[in-house]
């Protein structure tokens, strides 16, 4: 069992920056058996999509969209595991609810956090 807490979301003005972060915990077996993290968001009216994901090995993968202003990270502790993405350069198409995803022996998701871009 994995949960998953995200923290970092707000309000920022089109050409500005956030950090969101992701905390994973839980039981021993499921944060070893992570095998990749993600962050994926849903604006309104749309589906959700993939952002960024990095796996263990610590290979990255970008939508589009987002490729040169990104970027995703991940720091492990002891039971703990950290997922970060960098934000930069932020444009009001990029306003979304973010949420942290793991695959593990399940897929896990977090409650996800807002961002909003103003224009």
């Amino acid at each position: 069992q994995v949960q998953l807490v995200e923290s970092g979301g707000g309000l920022v003005q089109a050409g500005g920056s956030l950090r969101l972060s992701c905390a994973a915990s839980g039981s021993i077996f499921g944060i070893i058996g992570i095998r990749a993290m993600g962050w994926y968001r849903q604006a309104p009216g749309k589906q959700r999509e993939l952002v960024a994901s990095i796996n263990g090995g610590g290979s990255t993968n970008y939508a589009d969209s987002v490729k040169g202003r990104f970027t995703i990270s991940r720091d492990n502790a002891k039971n703990t595991v950290y997922l970060y993405l960098q934000m930069n350069s932020l444009k009001p198409e990029d306003s979304a609810v973010y949420f942290c995803h793991a695959f593990s022996q399940a897929v896990y998701w977090g409650q996800g956090t807002q961002v909003t871009v103003s224009s």
